[in-house]
Order: structure tokens, then C-alpha cells, then sequence
């Protein structure tokens, strides 16, 4: 056998290793794709204390029509810095009467913590768009323009939004930003910090699958 034959030779069997080894690192790749995409179980999460403050049924914040399926939790931010959970509430409320937009929201979290309840959780609220009809909406207050969340508005958020994907048996990457359903720079923080959003995200996994989880 000449020295060209054998080189021809190893080229080969060099090609077929690397071939071989790429499909033995693809398939466990797929593995560790369907394990990570696998649903983890979720347990009941208690519900937190909520003010029940309706909005009278009207064209403007609370037109009353059905929400069939929720497949997100939309988490927003007020973009109004110091201003309460009340005032927010109350200014969905005054659309009634002024007519000057459509808004609202399912809840609005407040700087002290405090989650007041807008809209029934089987009717829309104007709040994220086009996806209004199939979304749970949060609207969370911040006392400057960085948008920054005080702790305690970000652990009852970490708290309501647990149990609304316990109770619509969502996962938590079902939790999105008003930013990625149109780009809109909302919640500020969590667009400007992704990292942030990610590790809320996290929190609330921990919550939803404990003792699942690791």
C-alpha cells in the first residue's frame, strides 16, 4: 500500500470519527432539550391578600368581555414614578367618564406591597395590546424613573404571580414582559435589566415547583 493510499485511508476514517461523534453530540443535545422543555409539576401556591377595588363595567377600562384562555402573565410597570396603587386604579376608573384612552389592568401592585384587583380574572383588561385576550395583566408600581421595583412591590409581585401561573397551571417562562409583545420599554428595569427579569422569573419557578426543584 502506497504512503498516498494509507493517507487517503486515515482522511476517512478520520472523517467517519468526527461524523460519528457529531451524531452521538446531537442526540444528547435532543435529550437535554426535551428534559429541559419537559413540564415540571406544579404545586398549589396560597393565594396573597388582594384588595378587591372593580372597575365599574364600561367601553373604556372594563368592557366585560370574556377572557376564554390565559397562556401568558404580562408584567408591566406604570411609567407614573411615586404614584400609588390606588391612584393608578382610580385613574383606570376615571376612563369611564373621560373616554381618553382604553386601559387597565388585571392588578396593580403598589410601593408598599399592596395588590389591588381591577378586572375580574375571566374578562380582558386593555393592557397588552393584541394579546388582551389571552393574558393576565400586572401592573406594578415604582417611586423613580428608573423603574426600579421597592422590595416590597417585588416580592408581592414574586407572590401574585406565583399563584396565577399555580392557578392557570402555567411555567414560568409563560411570564413575559409588555416589551415582548410589542417592544414597548416596559417594565423599564426588566428591559433594561434582562438579567433581573430572568431571576425573577427563577423565584418564581422555585415557588411553583418546590420540592420539585433542585
Amino acid at each position: 500500500m502506497d504512503r498516498g493510499t494509507k493517507v487517503l485511508i486515515f482522511i476517512i476514517i478520520a472523517l467517519l470519527a468526527v461524523i460519528i461523534i457529531g451524531l452521538i453530540v446531537l442526540k444528547e443535545s435532543k435529550i437535554t432539550q426535551k428534559e429541559e422543555e419537559r413540564e415540571k409539576p406544579i404545586i398549589e401556591v396560597e393565594k396573597p391578600e388582594i384588595i378587591e377595588q372593580l372597575l365599574t363595567v364600561n367601553p373604556y377600562s372594563r368592557p366585560k368581555t370574556a377572557l376564554k384562555k390565559v397562556n401568558n402573565i404580562v408584567v408591566h410597570y406604570t411609567a407614573n414614578p411615586g404614584t400609588s396603587a390606588e391612584n393608578n386604579r382610580n385613574y383606570f376608573e376615571g376612563l369611564a367618564d373621560s373616554g381618553a384612552t382604553y386601559a387597565s389592568s388585571h392588578f396593580v401592585i403598589g410601593l408598599e406591597g399592596e395588590i389591588i384587583q381591577c378586572v375580574p380574572l375571566d374578562e380582558i383588561s386593555y393592557c397588552s395590546n393584541h394579546r388582551n385576550e389571552d393574558t393576565v395583566a400586572i401592573e406594578v408600581c415604582h417611586p423613580d424613573e428608573s423603574g426600579k421595583f421597592t422590595d416590597k412591590s417585588y416580592e408581592a409581585l414574586v407572590e401574585l404571580t406565583s399563584w396565577l401561573c399555580y392557578k392557570f397551571q402555567l411555567q414560568e417562562n409563560k411570564i413575559i414582559r409588555h416589551y415582548d409583545v410589542t417592544e414597548k420599554i416596559c417594565p423599564k428595569y426588566f428591559v433594561d435589566n434582562p438579567k433581573s427579569f430572568e431571576k425573577f422569573k427563577k423565584e418564581v419557578g422555585k415557588k411553583i415547583h418546590a420540592p420539585y426543584e433542585e
